[in-house]
Parts: C-alpha cells; structure tokens; sequence
C-alpha cells in the first residue's frame, strides 16, 4: 500500500481528520446515507446541492435536502447559484437560520439544465462572475467556511481550474476541490490526477482536494501521494460501500484495510439503510422507494442473479426488503475481479450545454437571464 504522510484537513476552524470528504450527489446524500457513512469513519459529509434560489424561496424539497440527524454534529451544505445576491441571501439563510457549518458552492455540475444557464461547470469559464460569487458568499457567511468544487474544465480546449481556482481563492474561499474531468467527460475516461497536482501547485496557500477514481481506500493514499492535495472527495466510490469510510479511516491511519465484506453484512448494511431512509422521509412508501436506486450498487460484483435484483429494485416495504434478502445466500462472496466496478454514472462524452456566447469573455461578471431556475442539478 502506497505510503503518505497524512495530516488532518483544515477548512477554515473545521478540522476534518482523516482529510475525507463525502461528495454531494444529487438523490443520494441525503440525511439518512449521510448518517449511514459517518457511522463507519470520520470525515466531512456534505448534503445534496441545493439551488440557492428555491433555497430562499422556501421550497419544501430544498428544505429536506438540508435537512440533518441529530448525531449531525457538524452540517455541511452545497449550493448551486449563478446571481451573487441570491447566493449571499441563501448562505446567511443557512448560517443564520440553519446552523450550518460549511457551504459548498457548486462549480462543476455537468447536467445541461445546469450549464446552459450558465450554472455548474459552465461558471468557472467567466472568473470574475466566480470572484463575485464566492466573494459574496464568504462576506455573508461571516467565520462560516466557504469551499468551491469545481471540474478541469468545459472540455479539452477550454479548461478553466486553474484560472477559476485562483479567482475562489483571490475571493476568500477556504478550499478548492477539483474533479479531475471535465463537463464533457461527465463520467467517461480516467479522472486526471496531474490536474490536481497542478492546482495544488497554484494554490500553495488553500487546501487543495481531489476528486475522481477513489474506488478503494488504496487510491486515496495513491491520490495524495502523486498529487500533494490536501484531502481526498469521494464520490461514486462510496456508493453501495458506506464502509469505504471505515476503510479509508484505516488507511489514513496506517491500519490494515479489512477485506470486502461477505454478502451476509451487506445484507445488514441495506436493511438498516432502508430503515434510515423510512425515518427520514417519514413514509415507508418514499422511503423504500428511495432506496431501490442503491440496490444495484449494493450488489454489483456479488452473483445473486437478475430476479432477485429486479425484485428488490421494486419494494414498497420494510417486510418486502427483509423477506427478499432473506433469500440471499449470506456466504456468497465479492469475486476480486469485481472490486473495482464502476458503480453511479458512467456516461459519457457529451457536448456541454453553454448559453449564446458564454466562451467569448472570462471576465464577464454579468449574470445571465434565467440562470437561477430552480434545479435539483446532477
């Protein structure tokens, strides 16, 4: 196992050791997945991005995104706005309001509602409209942090972090997270790990994190060696494999990472996700319904046959979960030619979607019309 010198990440007064973030992903981090990972390791776990905009305006579906557990001790938030005035009322509605912790300010959403609005990772392209946002954030948030997440860029010949990142950091933003594709990528090819190094390089004085391709707690370590970041985002990793946190809490400390587990425990890990999810939603009927996504992740790589999981993927009940995995054989174990299936997305390339002339001027700070549509984003 690669081998690293690792220190705790420090974002503003929060100190997140091991430096292991949980990445915001739309229907799936919600409260009950975020109290799920925490469970197996420390770490900073950050909510489903929220728009700010239906955020201010009171949106009922905004508000459950943010909401937490009450083990949540420290509550962490991602935004997605174009307007610094809208983003600025939403982040002193968070800190005020909602107790929050740390914003998160979404710069690298890929989905076309997004960026043809200008939103997500469009907005790196105009750098002074990215100073005034952040800019307008951190004023609001007073000693709350504020961090921004963002990809390498549009596409290959428009690549914007390194420019975007020094304009975040110029506005006073605490971090600068970078997912190491771009908007055209969205989930296809290798995440590029020099292009965390190198903003790591233009950014000496901000914490630095990388995200893309973190599917082992091995690949962390690997992350942090070859590119000298900060802390590491997990994303798709995690998903149907909360104990990756365990993981990753052990070999940041040093410790043996353990084997992957045998059917019968993740068979335990999806009946309490679901019972989390019923809490949540305060319904068995959306909460059993919001776990048949995770099911699929759960069970990639282990054999227990189509049926079984087109069963699970329609339950409507606790009962139906329990009886149906009851059925699984609990010995069955995660084939090692499976470890490292992908799971989450994996589409890819596409043209990104960008509003009439977005690539004509970086130093535009105009706010285009339309660009703060309610979106849940992806």
């Amino acid at each position: 196992m690669t081998t690293v010198t690792v220190a705790p990440l420090r974002i503003g007064p929060l100190v997140v050791d091991p430096p292991v973030v949980l990445a915001p992903m739309a229907g799936v981090t919600d409260a009950a997945y975020r109290r799920l990972c925490r469970s197996y390791g420390a770490g900073l776990y950050v909510s489903e991005m929220v728009s700010a905009r239906a955020l201010v305006e009171q949106d009922v579906n905004s508000a459950r995104r943010i909401s937490c557990s009450e083990d949540e001790t420290v509550r962490s938030v991602q935004l997605y706005g174009v307007d610094p005035q809208t983003v600025a009322a939403a982040v002193r509605l968070l800190v005020e309001q909602e107790g929050v912790h740390h914003v998160d300010l979404n710069m690298g959403c890929p989905s076309p509602k997004v960026t043809r609005r200008g939103g997500g990772a469009a907005l790196p392209v105009r750098t002074g409209l990215v100073g005034a946002i952040v800019a307008a954030a951190v004023a609001a948030a007073g000693a709350v942090p504020v961090t921004v997440k963002m990809r390498t860029g549009v596409d290959d010949a428009h690549l914007t972090y390194l420019e975007a990142g020094r304009a975040a950091r110029d506005a006073g933003a605490a971090a600068v997270a970078l997912h190491a594709r771009t908007a055209e990528q969205l989930y296809s090819g290798a995440a590029d790990w020099t292009a965390v190094a190198r903003l790591k390089e233009a950014l000496p004085d901000v914490p630095v994190l990388g995200n893309g391709d973190v599917w082992e707690a091995a690949d962390a370590l690997a992350m942090q060696s070859r590119t000298g970041c900060d802390g590491v985002v997990v994303g798709r990793g995690c998903l149907g494999r909360p104990w990756l946190f365990r993981d990753l809490a052990d070999a940041f400390a040093g410790r043996p990472v353990q084997p992957p587990p045998l059917l019968r425990d993740v068979v335990q890990v999806m009946q309490e996700h679901v019972r989390l999810l019923v809490a949540h939603r305060d319904s068995e009927r959306y909460g059993t319904r919001d776990f048949r996504k995770h099911v699929g992740w759960y069970l990639t790589g282990y054999p227990v046959g189509g049926v079984k999981r087109r069963q699970l993927s329609e339950v409507a009940s606790i009962a139906q979960v329990d009886d149906l995995l009851g059925e699984l054989d609990p010995t069955t174990e995660l084939p090692a030619a499976a470890l490292r299936m992908p799971r989450g997305h994996t589409y890819g390339p596409k043209a990104v979607a960008l509003p009439e002339g977005w690539l004509a001027s970086g130093a535009e700070t105009g706010v285009p019309e339309g660009a703060d549509v309610w979106t849940s984003g992806g």
